[in-house]
């Protein structure tokens, strides 16, 4: 059997990412690595980063000594470590946002990107234009930052994080062509929206663990 490096910066992704690495990879087994400190790191001081790319980066040669197969980045706050990391382990490493962003430049113009995390939003915004440009598209991009809603579900009241969410997001899916949800952890919501609307939103999990599974096959 196979093995997936999972590296995460809150608790919160572990269950949902399992869950859909058992159902598209049940070929990996999963190993977890979390690091919980980080994201609290990079709130209090953004200019931690150079100090947190190494931290991950260390998490991910460990992974591959340990015997993994590939790597899945699971913080889109991080996502631009996977750039460096792929220079110093020899295994693939995925972005868990790279699909969506993808994903979103091929449909739409206008597009809304939210989070509930600050420093989620321009790693998130900085990908889109990246995959726009390597596209030759002009994009518009709005955003929006729900800290309530992180606050929220860091004191473990999911049920007022999803409210505060859906609130949010029902209000954007008017303005914009297309909505990316800039963390994992908001995924969930999308299946409290109405189905009309469901297809406007795009995140990162599902999508992510595909394009794993899409570079598994072809390793």
């Amino acid at each position: 059997m196979k093995t997936l490096a999972i590296v995460h910066t809150t608790p919160v992704t572990i269950e949902p990412l399992k869950a859909l690495a058992r159902e598209l990879l049940p070929d990996h087994q999963v190993i977890n690595f979390v690091d919980d400190s980080i994201l609290p790191k990079l709130i209090e001081d953004p200019s931690h980063m150079s100090f947190v790319r190494k931290k991950i980066i260390q998490y991910m040669k460990f992974a591959e000594k340990t015997g993994a197969d590939i790597i899945l980045n699971a913080c889109s706050s991080v996502g631009e470590v996977v750039k460096d990391a792929k220079k110093e382990v020899n295994i693939p490493v995925i972005r868990i946002d790279e699909a969506m962003a993808e994903k979103a430049i091929s449909e739409g113009n206008k597009i809304g990107v939210v989070a509930t995390l600050a420093t989620t939003l321009n790693p998130t915004m900085a990908l889109l234009e990246s995959k726009a440009a390597e596209s030759g598209k002009e994009i518009q991009l709005e955003s929006n930052v729900a800290s309530e809603a992180y606050q929220k579900l860091m004191n473990g009241e999911k049920e007022k994080h999803d409210h505060i969410l859906k609130d949010l997001l029902e209000k954007m899916a008017n303005e914009v062509d297309i909505i990316v949800l800039a963390q994992a952890s908001m995924a969930r919501v999308v299946a409290q929206l109405p189905k009309s609307s469901q297809s406007k939103f795009l995140s990162s999990p599902k999508l992510g663990m595909l394009r794993v599974r899409e570079i598994a096959e072809r390793a």
